[in-house]
C-alpha cells in the first residue's frame, strides 16, 4: 500500500468523522428525496451588545434596561451582563473621558468604574431589570449574553438631560458590533455638537475610518482616517473637529479596517434638544422610516446614495388611512455621492405616519433618516428615525412605561397580522398578549397591552403572524418644564435565531 492510498484512507476517515458529527447535529427533518433541505432556525448561543457613553452633562440621569424574551429550544444554562469598557476613554479634541459614577437605584447596579462589578446582571429571561447612573462621566458599556439569555437580548439606554445643549430625552438601543455604518442626518453646523461614538469590545485594537459627505460630495477631513480604538474601550469623535466645513446635513460613513466596533451618533442642538442617531438600514432601493409621531411639527428628510449614479425617490406617507403623496414633495432627487435634504413640514397632519421611499425608475441603493421636531418656539425637542430593517421573526423593545410609550407599526406592502406581548414589569406584573391586524399601506399606533398589576417598566415583543413585511418603532415621551421630550427607536429583528443548514455525510467528494 503506497503513501497515496494511505493518505486517501486517512482523509476519508477524518471526513467521515466530521460529516458524521454534522449529520447527528442537524435537525431530523431532512428530506428523503435527495433534495437539499431548508436551513433550520435555531436560537443563537451568544450575543454581544455595546452601549455608548450616555452624556457629558452633570445633569444627566441615565437608566439601562435589559431584557431577554423567553425563547423555545434554548439550553437551561446561560448568563448575561453589562460591564464598563475597561480601556481608556479618550478621544479626539473635545471628546469625553473619565471614570463612571456609581450607578444607583437598582440591586443589579454595580460600580463600573472601580469595583469591576456588572452594571446589570439579569437573573431570568422574560423579566426586565434596570440600573441607573447620574452625571456626565458614565462609561460606555460592553455586554455579553450566552445560553438562554442570548436569543433576542436587548438593552435600552435612556438619558434625561434637564438643561443645556441637547436637553431633553435621549434614547438608544445598545447595538451589536459591526464593520460598517451609515448615518445620514448628522451635522457639523455651529449650533450642533455631534459625536460619533466608537466602542471596541474585543481584545485587539480596531482601526476605523470616518468619511463625511455633504451637499456637494465628500468633505475634506483632517484626522478621519486610521482612528485607533483600543481594546475594550470607547472613542467619541467630535465631527466638527474632522473638517473645517460647516454643513447642516451630513452623512457619516464609518468603515472598520480591522476589528469591529459599535457605532452611534449623538446629535445635540443648542436650542432644539437632541437624541441618538442610530445607523440606517443598509443601502437599498426602497426604504421605510417607521413611526413619525402624530404631533410632529417639523420633519426633515436626509438621504444619501453611496454610488456614482443619481437616485430619484418617490416619497409617500403611510398614514392610518393608507399611502398618500405629500403635496409639493412627491419626489426627492439624490445626486450620487452627495447628501440631499428636504423639509417636509408637518405632513402627518395630526396622524401617525411612516415615510416610504421607493425608486421612481431604476433602483439605486440609498440610506436615509428623518429629524423630527415636537413642540413650538423655545419648547421644541428633536429626535431621529433612520431607515429601518423589517421586524422579521421578532422584535424586542425594553424600558417601556405604562404612560408615555407609543408603539407604531406599518405594513407598506400588504395587510399584516402581528402579536404583541407585554412582559412582566421590573418590579412586578403579569405578562399579557394581544393580536392586531395592520391594513396594507397604513401605519397604526397600537393600543399596546400593559401588564396586569404593572410595577416599574416592562418590555414589548412584536411577532408577525403573516408573511407580509412589517416595520415598527417605539416612542418614549416625557414633559420637562413644558418641553415635549421624546426619543424614537426602530424595532428591527432582534436576531434571536440563526439559520443552520442541514448537513449529511457525503464521501463522493473524495472521488475523482
Amino acid at each position: 500500500m503506497n503513501r497515496t492510498t494511505l493518505s486517501l484512507i486517512a482523509a476519508a476517515t477524518a471526513l467521515a468523522a466530521v460529516t458524521g458529527f454534522a449529520a447527528l447535529s442537524a435537525p431530523d427533518t431532512a428530506p428523503t428525496d435527495g433534495a437539499a433541505g431548508a436551513a433550520a432556525h435555531l436560537p443563537v448561543e451568544r450575543t454581544s451588545l455595546l452601549c455608548p457613553s450616555p452624556s457629558t452633562s452633570d445633569l444627566a440621569e441615565t437608566t439601562y434596561t435589559s431584557f431577554t424574551p423567553v425563547t423555545k429550544g434554548t439550553e437551561k444554562e446561560g448568563a448575561a451582563e453589562l460591564r464598563a469598557a475597561e480601556g481608556p476613554e479618550s478621544g479626539t479634541d473635545g471628546e469625553k473621558g473619565g471614570e463612571g459614577d456609581d450607578p444607583e437605584g437598582s440591586e443589579e447596579s454595580g460600580d463600573p468604574g472601580k469595583s469591576g462589578k456588572p452594571v446589570l446582571e439579569p437573573e431570568e429571561p422574560g423579566t426586565p431589570v434596570t440600573g441607573d447612573t447620574t452625571g456626565g462621566e458614565a462609561p460606555a458599556l460592553v455586554g455579553t449574553a450566552d445560553g438562554r439569555f442570548a436569543p433576542g437580548w436587548t438593552v435600552q439606554q435612556t438619558t434625561e438631560v434637564s438643561a443645556g445643549t441637547g436637553r431633553g430625552l435621549q434614547g438608544v438601543t445598545c447595538s451589536a458590533p459591526d464593520t460598517e455604518f451609515w448615518f445620514p442626518g448628522a451635522s457639523t453646523a455651529t449650533d450642533r455638537t455631534d459625536y460619533v461614538h466608537l466602542t471596541n469590545p474585543d481584545d485587539s485594537a480596531a482601526v476605523v475610518d470616518i468619511e463625511l459627505y455633504g451637499k456637494d460630495g465628500a468633505l475634506e477631513t483632517v484626522v478621519g482616517e486610521g482612528i485607533t480604538v483600543q481594546p475594550h474601550s470607547t472613542e467619541p469623535v467630535l465631527l466638527s473637529t474632522l473638517t473645517e466645513q460647516r454643513q447642516t446635513d451630513v452623512t457619516v460613513h464609518v468603515v472598520v479596517r480591522s476589528g469591529r466596533v459599535g457605532a452611534a451618533v449623538q446629535a445635540l442642538d443648542d436650542k432644539l434638544g437632541g437624541d441618538w442617531l442610530a445607523a440606517s438600514a443598509d443601502p437599498a432601493g426602497s426604504l421605510v422610516l417607521p413611526g413619525i409621531p402624530e404631533d410632529a411639527t417639523a420633519i426633515r428628510l436626509v438621504a444619501f446614495t453611496p454610488g456614482d449614479a443619481d437616485a430619484d425617490l418617490k416619497v409617500r406617507l403611510a398614514s392610518p388611512s393608507g399611502l398618500i403623496t405629500p403635496a409639493g414633495h412627491e419626489t426627492l432627487h439624490v445626486k450620487g455621492g452627495m447628501t440631499a435634504a428636504v423639509d417636509l413640514g408637518d405632513i402627518t397632519r395630526g396622524e401617525a405616519g411612516s415615510l416610504v421611499l421607493t425608486p421612481t425608475d431604476g433602483s439605486v441603493p440609498v440610506v436615509a433618516a428623518v429629524r423630527v421636531l415636537r413642540g413650538e418656539g423655545d419648547a421644541q425637542e428633536s429626535a431621529f428615525i433612520p431607515a429601518a430593517r423589517p421586524v422579521g421573526t421578532r422584535a424586542t423593545s425594553a424600558g417601556n412605561t405604562a404612560k408615555g410609550t407609543t408603539l407604531s407599526v406599518t405594513a407598506p406592502e400588504g395587510t399584516a397580522k402581528i402579536e404583541v406581548t407585554a412582559s412582566t414589569g421590573t418590579e412586578g406584573g403579569t405578562p399579557v398578549s394581544r393580536s392586531y391586524t395592520i391594513r396594507s399601506g397604513t401605519t397604526q399606533n397600537i393600543d399596546i397591552p400593559v401588564p396586569d398589576g404593572l410595577k416599574g417598566t416592562y418590555a414589548l415583543t412584536v411577532e408577525p403572524r403573516s408573511d407580509t413585511p412589517v416595520y415598527a418603532s417605539r416612542t418614549l415621551t416625557a414633559t420637562e418644564d413644558g418641553v415635549p421630550a421624546f426619543t424614537v427607536q426602530p424595532l428591527p429583528d432582534d436576531r434571536g435565531t440563526v439559520a443552520v443548514p442541514e448537513a449529511e455525510e457525503d464521501l463522493s467528494v473524495l472521488q475523482r
